[in-house]
Parts: C-alpha cells; structure tokens; sequence
C-alpha cells in the first residue's frame, strides 16, 4: 500500500478552504440554508422533506460561529476539505501514489464540490457520507479486510441522519455484486454487523419515517412532479460537470479500469452500480446530483490510472493545464467571484440556480416591512404574514425582527413549515408574500385582497422571487383550522 501523500493533500484540502472561506459570503444566504437556519431552531427526529441533520448541523454553526453567512457555511467548507482527503484515501485505495493522490484530491477543486462547499445543503454532508462508505467498501475488498464493512455501516448511519439518498448507493451496489461478485462479501458477518449498525444510528428518522407514514415518499412524488421531467433531459449532461469537462478523461480512466485491471477486479461492481444508478434516476425522474459521490469516487479511482499515464515532462504539463483550467472555470461558474453587477452581464447566473437562489433576500424583506409599516395600526395588530415558499420565510424571520415584522405571526403551508405552525383566529388581515395573483384561487379564500408590491432586488437577474406579488387580504371566509389545510403543499 503506497504512502499516504500528507504533505500535496493537506495543500490543496488547505486552498479549496482558502476558495470558499474567502468567498463564503459574497452574495447572500440560498433559499434552503435560510430554511435549514429556522428549522434549526424547531428541531425534531425528522421533518416532512429531510432528515434532522442539516439543520441540526445549521444551529450548530450558528451558536459557535455567529448567526451570519459565513457562519452557516463553515460546515460546508469542511466538507469540501473532508472530500480532498477522501478523494485521495480513494486513489490511495486504488494503488496511487503520492502524485496519483494529488490529482485526487484536485477534484474537490471541481464544479460540483465547490458548489456544495459553498452552501449548506442536505448533499454537502452526503457527498461525504458516500464517499466514506465507498472509501469503506474498497478497504473491505481489496485488502480483504471484512472489518471494515463495520465502519462502511457506521457511516450509512450517520448518513441517514443527513439524507435517505445513501440507501439507494446501497441498493445498486448490492443488486451490482450479486452480478460481478465477490458475492461471498454478502455473507460476511461483519457486513451484517456494519447493516445492524447503520438502522440503529440511523433509527430515529426511520423510526419518524414510519410514524408519520413516510412524508418523504410524498416528497419524492412532489418532486418528480414539478421538476421530473427537467432531470431526465439534465441527467446525462450532468454526468460531464460534476468534476468538470476537462477531467471526464479521468472519471472515464476509473470506469475503465474498473472493468479491465484484475487488481480491481475485487470492486468491479461500481461500475456495474454507476450504469444501475443512472437507469434508476432515469426511470424515477430523480434530481440528476445523486450520482455525484460515485462519479467522485470513479475521479479518484481514474487519477490512479492518470499517474502512469503522466510520466514525462509533455503529459504532465496537460494534466496541470487540465487541473488549473477545471479550477478556475469550477470557481468563476459556482463561487461569488463577480460582482453582482457583472453577473447581470455575464449571464452565470442564467445556468446556475445556486447563484439565483441567493440573490435578494434583503431587499425583498424590505418591501415586505414597508408593505406591514403601510397598514393602518389596527390592521398591522391583527396581521400574520403568510409565504408562498421557505426561502420568502426563513427571509423574513432572518431579516424582519431589525425591520419591525413581527415574526411570530410569520407562517408558510410550504413542507414542514405548515405543519410547524398554524395562523391563530384573530389574524383577519393577511399579507401574502408570493401568493394571491390576480385569478389566484387564494383571493376566494378572503373577502377582500390587493395586490400592493411586487418583489424585485433591483437587478437584471431573474430568480424564482422576481416579480411576484406581495398581496394584502382581509377577513377569510372560513376559519384558519380550516383555511389552513388549503395552503399545504410539497415542493
């Protein structure tokens, strides 16, 4: 087993850090870290779209690094670093040496990685979680090592803690050995024993699964609904951008030795479990994403097969315009290295939803407190605020208290928010932040609304607020226990 390269992995582990701390905060909060942070402060053994992870993980950092957008993101950056390492103990796996390791740990330097080292998301943590379980199962086969099947479990634990996602990483590679072998892994005891370990790790959220009839199931039928169709077009693109288009060459070295290397002959079922995976998200209309910790580990796996390609001067040399060339294209596509200004000119912002989803929260809070400061004074005593989605919502409960909205009548029918809270009897005056367009079915529900503002952070940069309607209504039809039903929705 060659050295572990300490030295080159800890390098560019510590530049990635350096990337993402430094523009940590350039833009603003995404929509989901906005909702993580509230979700945070109404923790539960689940929640009706997510496990309780994330948004544990988000309280967390905001207790010990302050309540800004640096802070939430500290978790993020460490993830990013821990996939440097993993991507090198990967390659290291494979049979890389010092140099192979290296241009491992490179691919924590790609598209997908910086992006997820950036913001808080559920897949920030979950990359890593795969990539240890992938990291675990290596171990297992290729030394011959069944303890590590132990850790393998310990990891899906955790990693259910964060999201469900991991069980289908275990699903196809499972239906995978039982194709290609070594099926005798599936009867080691410690393999059952890392099994046992991950559903009593991961037992609370099953357990809340269970009780509450699987929300999540519900969630995935919302999902497939609204964006299916758009994953199935994307699924294949995607594939080319998770570490970037100038080192595909190298994730497609690591399919291919996979199947062809008899030193890897032990693992040769995560090529067979990348080619399932991708029929299944095909088949489920799935997000295209959750193939990234195994297009990750076939990076890591192909930079073993790049270190004996790179042995003169001339190659070396591409390899090095290839990985700095994926590194800034990786940076200007999903870091805040742009003023907001040149974006509007640029048009980054256009393929990258990431960027769009962090733009205007302020200004669009803004207008909602000088749509409340605008009511008469009675009217403001008995008005609740009620959202069209979780960004609009944790926006305001972020933003509002400095500028006088009151945050405890703030509610949202979006996924767990509606079941968190409800608005009481008295609120007979609603504003609406992105809801009650004209023909809406909403302005049914109340005896009176109108449409006073329209979100707008004031650039040429379209996003999912721009231009929807903050709209005043007034004394609902029938009671909130019974209006209320009416706003639930899964998105």
């Amino acid at each position: 087993m060659p050295a572990f390269a300490a030295a080159p992995v800890a390098l560019v582990a510590s530049v990635v850090a350096g990337l993402l701390a430094v523009t940590a905060d350039g833009y603003g909060y995404h929509r989901d870290e906005l909702y993580f942070r509230f979700l945070g402060f109404h923790p539960g053994w689940g929640y009706v779209d997510q496990p309780p992870g994330t948004p544990l993980l988000a309280r967390a950092a905001v207790e010990v690094f302050g309540d800004s957008v640096w802070g939430l993101r500290v978790p993020a950056v460490l993830a990013a670093v821990a996939v440097a390492v993993l991507l090198a103990l990967i390659a290291r796996e494979a049979g890389a040496g010092r140099f192979g390791q290296s241009v491992a740990a490179c691919g924590a330097a790609g598209t997908f990685v910086l992006l997820l080292g950036h913001v808080l998301l559920t897949a920030s943590v979950d990359m890593v979680i795969w990539l240890a379980v992938l990291l675990f199962a290596l171990r297992a086969l290729l030394r011959a090592e069944p303890r590590w099947w132990l850790a393998a479990g310990v990891a899906v634990g955790v990693g259910l803690w964060f999201k469900l996602l991991i069980v289908l990483l275990l699903a196809v590679l499972v239906a995978a050995v039982l194709v290609t072998g070594p099926r005798s892994a599936l009867r080691s005891p410690w393999l059952w024993a890392g099994a046992l370990a991950a559903l009593l790790i991961g037992s609370p959220n099953l357990v809340y699964q269970v009780a509450n009839g699987f929300p999540q199931l519900a969630m995935a039928d919302a999902l497939r609904a609204n964006k299916g169709a758009e994953a199935r077009v994307l699924l294949a693109p995607f594939q080319f951008v998770v570490v970037g288009l100038p080192l595909v060459p190298v994730v497609v070295a690591g399919l291919v030795a996979l199947l062809r290397r008899p030193a890897l002959r032990p693992v040769r079922a995560l090529a067979l479990g990348y080619g399932l995976l991708l029929v299944v998200l095909f088949a489920l209309a799935a997000q295209p994403y959750y193939t990234v910790g195994l297009v990750l580990a076939l990076y890591a796996i192909g930079a073993r097969v790049v270190e004996g390609w790179a042995t003169g001067a001339a190659r070396r040399a591409v390899l090095a315009a290839a990985l700095a060339l994926n590194t800034i294209g990786a940076v200007a596509f999903a870091l805040p290295v742009f003023p907001l200004s040149v974006q509007e000119r640029i048009g980054v912002a256009e393929v990258n939803q990431g960027t769009r989803d962090q733009i205007g929260w302020p200004a669009y809070t803004r207008q909602v407190a000088d749509v409340y400061a605008a009511l008469p004074p009675p009217d403001a005593a008995r008005a609740v605020i009620v959202t069209g989605n979780y960004g609009e919502h944790g926006a305001i409960h972020r933003y509002g208290p400095a500028l006088g909205l009151p945050v405890d009548r703030l509610y949202s029918g979006q996924n767990e928010l509606h079941r968190i809270a409800a608005p009481g009897e008295g609120g007979t005056v609603v504003v609406l932040v992105g809801l009650g367009e004209d023909g809406s079915v909403m302005r049914t529900w109340f005896a009176s609304c109108e449409t006073v503002a329209r979100l707008d952070h004031g650039l040429d940069i379209a996003n999912e607020e721009q231009g929807r309607p903050i709209t005043v209504c007034r004394q609902p039809r029938q009671p909130w226990s019974v209006l209320w039903q009416r706003f639930q929705h899964y998105d």
